[in-house]
C-alpha cells in the first residue's frame, strides 16, 4: 500500500492537546494490534454520506484503519440520493417494514445512483485521504448473487402476517469474495455498491445492511460495523442500548421496541453472528470517527451485539 500522507499538527495545537493526543494513540496500540490482518466490514450509509465534511472524515478513517494493518471493506448504501433522484424524475416510490419497493423504472435509478455516482464518490474521497481504493458493485464478477425477496408485514386490520411482492429487491444467497481478496491482497481498500445479480442476470436492489453482513460473512470479518443515522439502538425508554446478546435483541423485536429500519439492521448482525463474524456494532455514523473510536478505544460506541 502507499503510504498515507499525514499533514502536520496545527500551529494552534497546544503541548497539552498534542500529549493527550500521544497517551490516545498509546492506548490505543493493543486494540490496533488486535485488528492487524483482520477483516472489517464497514457499512456506511445515512445522510452523513451527503455532507462533504462526514465524508473526507470518513475516508481519513479509513485510511488510517488500512495504515494501522487492518483490512477495511467498505458496503455503501445511498438512500437519501436515491430519493432525491427519485423525486427528479417523479418516480413515485414506498417502503414496506424499511425495505424500498422497487419496480423496474426504480432499479435503474438505484444502480444509477449507487454504483455511478456513490460508489466512485467514496472510493475517490479514501484515495484523496491517501490510501488506494477501487469501486465495485455486487454485480460485478457475480460478487454478490441474490434472490427475489419477498417481504413480511402484518395485516394492521386481521392481524395477519403476508408475504408481499416488493419488486426487484434481492436476498443475497451467495458471496464470491475472491475479488475483493485479490484487492485487499493488493493494498486496496474495496468499496461495495449493494446491485447484486440474479441467477439470470437480474439486476437486483439490496438492502446496503444486509449486502454488508452476506460480504462480512463471506469474508469471516473480525467485526461488522453499521454506520447509520442513529446513536445505536434504544430500549423501551429511548435510552441508548450498549451492549445486546441474541436473546435480548430477539426480544425486542418481538415486542416491538425494535421497529421500522432498525430490524433489518439488528436482523443482519444476528445473521452475520451466526456465519462467523465476531462481534457486530450499530453506530451513528454522523459522529466524528465513529469507527475508529469503536475499534480503538475500550469505549467504542454505539450499540455492540454478540452471540452471548
Amino acid at each position: 500500500m502507499s503510504q498515507t500522507s499525514v499533514p502536520p499538527a496545527s500551529p494552534l495545537a497546544s503541548r497539552d492537546d498534542l500529549q493527550i493526543a500521544a497517551r490516545t494513540l498509546a492506548e490505543g496500540l493493543p486494540y490496533l494490534q488486535s485488528y492487524a490482518g483482520r477483516v472489517v466490514v464497514v457499512k456506511f450509509g445515512g445522510h452523513a454520506m451527503g455532507d462533504a465534511k462526514a465524508m473526507a472524515d470518513f475516508a481519513r478513517d479509513m485510511a488510517l484503519m488500512k495504515l494501522a494493518g487492518a483490512h477495511p471493506v467498505v458496503v455503501h448504501g445511498g438512500g437519501p440520493q436515491i430519493n432525491e433522484m427519485l423525486k427528479r424524475l417523479d418516480i413515485r416510490t414506498e417502503t414496506v417494514a424499511g425495505m424500498r419497493i422497487t419496480d423496474a423504472a426504480t432499479v435503474e435509478v438505484v444502480e444509477m445512483v449507487l454504483s455511478g455516482k456513490v460508489n466512485k464518490e467514496i472510493a475517490a474521497a479514501i484515495g484523496a485521504a491517501g490510501a488506494k481504493s477501487v469501486g465495485l458493485a455486487g454485480k460485478d464478477a457475480r460478487l454478490i448473487v441474490a434472490e427475489k425477496m419477498y417481504q413480511k408485514a402484518r395485516d394492521p386490520e386481521s392481524n395477519i402476517e403476508r408475504a408481499l411482492d416488493i419488486g426487484l429487491v434481492g436476498n443475497p444467497v451467495e458471496v464470491n469474495p475472491e475479488v475483493l481478496e485479490v484487492l485487499i491482497k493488493a493494498g486496496f481498500i474495496p468499496v461495495v455498491a449493494p446491485v447484486g445479480v440474479g441467477r439470470e442476470g437480474e439486476t437486483y436492489n439490496i438492502n446496503a445492511d444486509l449486502a454488508a453482513g452476506a460480504v462480512a460473512a463471506a469474508m469471516n470479518a473480525e467485526r461488522l460495523l453499521l454506520l447509520t443515522d442513529v446513536p445505536g439502538v434504544k430500549g423501551a425508554n429511548g435510552e441508548l442500548l450498549t451492549n445486546l446478546t441474541r436473546e435480548e435483541a430477539e426480544d425486542l423485536i418481538a415486542s416491538g421496541v425494535i421497529s421500522g429500519g432498525m430490524i433489518p439492521k439488528v436482523r443482519t448482525a444476528l445473521n452475520a453472528l451466526d456465519l462467523g463474524v465476531k462481534a457486530v456494532a450499530i453506530l451513528d455514523g454522523r459522529a466524528p470517527h465513529a469507527a475508529l473510536l469503536e475499534l480503538f478505544t475500550p469505549t467504542g460506541g454505539g450499540t455492540l451485539i454478540r452471540k452471548v
